[in-house]
This record gives structure tokens, C-alpha cells and sequence, in this order.
């Protein structure tokens, strides 16, 4: 497969300042000629004039951060990345690729996560050419390419994850925002290779639930949100109970039977779970009367 191939040029400085005393000096003996009626004279300096201008004419400007694709007759020359004033055959034609970092945010896309749950997603892709040959031949418009199969990738990446979860272990597209970023990296470079470019950084900029059911979203989010945090809080405060139990015995402070025990573990789980602040009874006698 052919790849990029780097040229220098000839430095447009050194052929310039020749080139230009060389036409000067055709513009004298073109004058000359005309003067003393020496028809081969001029003719002779007209042809070389032309030929001077024709050389001039391969001078051309190579930007920083920038390449001059070179073509001869549709067969690939090379590449300049040299900045400055350069000279080539004036017979090449010659390509502008910009090799600088450029950015994008793609549109508002409406797709359904892994759940079924209609989102709109868009993400800022950050990106350069690093490979001159691919971008040119490979792809017929490159900067277009990008953009459609970084829209592609966002699709495919939004039907991967949910949009939101309360599993830790579980990943989503709310809550692991780096994962999901190298993720979607990963997959739009992977489709951006054949073109000659390199993704340097992608990352979500929009996300949200479709507006025909963001309200019902949002209930059934927090619902979940209120039973995670109760689950939190259950397996919380089992634990403290068992814990209290096991340095009352193990200390002998007090002996409990089944009963005062189970009504000890009752009244522990309501201070613990209550949503509000318990009020204290106090009972001067026993639980069996």
C-alpha cells in the first residue's frame, strides 16, 4: 500500500533571486533586440523569457503546520512540509492539507441507549491529519468523513451503555464519563485510520433524555435514586445492629433473651432508618407487662 512520502524542495529563495536576474536580463536583450531590428534576437529572448516565467511559476508557499500534496500528470510525487518559500516542478499541481488541530461538535443525534431509551447525544471530537496520502486518496473528502463516521461511532457508543444507572459495577453513559470518553475515542479513530487522521480527544458535550419522555424519566430516576439510597441505608444499619449486638455479648453488659433481643433489634432499625428524628420512650417497667 503506498504511503506518504516527504519532500523537501528546493528552497524558493535560491531559485527565486536567479530566476528574477535571469529575467532581467531577457527584458534587456528583448529590448536590445527591438532596438537594432535582430528578429532572432528577439525571438530568442521572448522563448527564454517565457521559459524563465514558466520556472517562476513552480514557486510556491508552504504554511507551518501545513503540506503541499505534490501530483505529476495524477501519479503521487510527494509531500512538502517544509515551511517557507519552496520551489517544484512547475509541472506539479499542488494540494493545501492543513496539518493543524482541528474541532467539531456534531449535531444533536436522537438514538436509544442499551435500555430502549430514546436520548439525545452529541459529542466535541478533536482531531489532526497526520498521514497526507490516505486523507487525499484514500477518502474522497476527508473533513466530511470525519464528521459522518464520528456521528456513526456516537450512535453505535450510545446503544452500547444506559444512560444512567445506580450499580456501580454497571457502566453508563452519565455516570463513567472518562470510560465512555476513551470509549468513543477508541471507536472513532479506529473508523478515522483508513483516512490518515489521528483522534487526539472525544468527548460528550450533550446528553439527555428524548424531550416526550424526560418527564417520565426523571420520576422513574429518582424513584431509583430514593430505593438505592434505602438499600444503602438497610444494609447500613443491619450491619451497626449486628455489630451492637455482638459487643453487648461479647462484653456481658447486659443478657438477652430472644424476645428483648428481637425488640432491641426493632427499635435500633427504626432510629436507623427513620426518615425523621425518634422521640424517646421511656418504660419503667418491663416488656412483659
Amino acid at each position: 500500500m503506498a504511503r506518504e512520502r516527504e519532500l523537501a524542495g528546493l528552497s524558493g529563495w535560491g531559485m527565486l533571486v536567479p530566476l528574477l536576474a535571469a529575467l532581467a536580463l531577457v527584458v534587456y536583450g528583448f529590448v536590445l533586440g527591438v532596438r537594432h531590428n535582430d528578429v532572432w534576437q528577439v525571438i530568442g529572448t521572448a522563448v527564454l523569457g517565457g521559459l524563465d516565467v514558466f520556472l517562476i511559476a513552480g514557486l510556491f508557499v508552504v504554511n507551518p503546520n501545513e503540506g503541499k500534496v505534490l501530483q505529476l500528470f495524477g501519479a503521487y510525487a510527494g509531500t512538502v512540509k517544509v515551511p517557507g518559500l519552496r520551489w517544484a516542478n512547475p509541472l506539479y499541481t499542488k494540494r493545501r492539507i492543513s496539518l493543524r488541530i482541528r474541532n467539531f461538535e456534531s449535531s444533536h443525534i436522537k438514538v436509544n441507549d442499551n435500555e430502549g431509551n430514546p436520548i439525545e447525544i452529541a459529542a466535541v471530537v478533536v482531531w489532526r491529519v497526520v498521514e497526507t496520502y490516505e486523507a487525499c486518496f484514500h477518502v474522497d473528502d476527508y473533513e466530511n468523513y470525519v464528521h459522518v463516521q464520528s456521528e456513526a461511532a456516537l450512535r453505535n457508543l450510545a446503544t452500547s451503555y444506559t444512560y444512567d444507572t445506580h450499580d456501580d459495577s454497571q457502566m453508563s453513559l452519565r455516570g463513567h464519563t472518562a470510560e465512555v470518553a476513551e470509549h468513543l475515542k477508541k471507536e472513532i479513530q479506529d473508523r478515522l485510520a483508513k483516512a490518515g487522521v489521528e483522534v487526539l480527544e472525544a468527548r460528550i458535550s450533550h446528553l439527555a433524555y428524548a424531550p416526550e419522555i424526560a418527564a417520565a424519566m426523571l420520576q422513574r430516576q429518582q424513584a431509583g435514586a430514593i430505593i438505592a439510597a434505602r438499600q444503602r441505608i438497610v444494609e447500613g444499619a443491619v450491619g451497626m445492629v449486628e455489630m451492637a449486638l455482638e459487643m453487648l455479648s461479647r462484653r456481658e453488659i447486659v443478657r438477652l433473651d430472644d424476645e428483648r433481643r428481637a425488640t432491641m433489634v426493632s427499635n435500633l432499625l427504626v432510629v436507623l432508618c427513620g426518615e425523621r428524628a425518634t422521640q424517646p420512650v421511656i418504660n419503667t417497667g418491663t416488656i412483659y407487662q
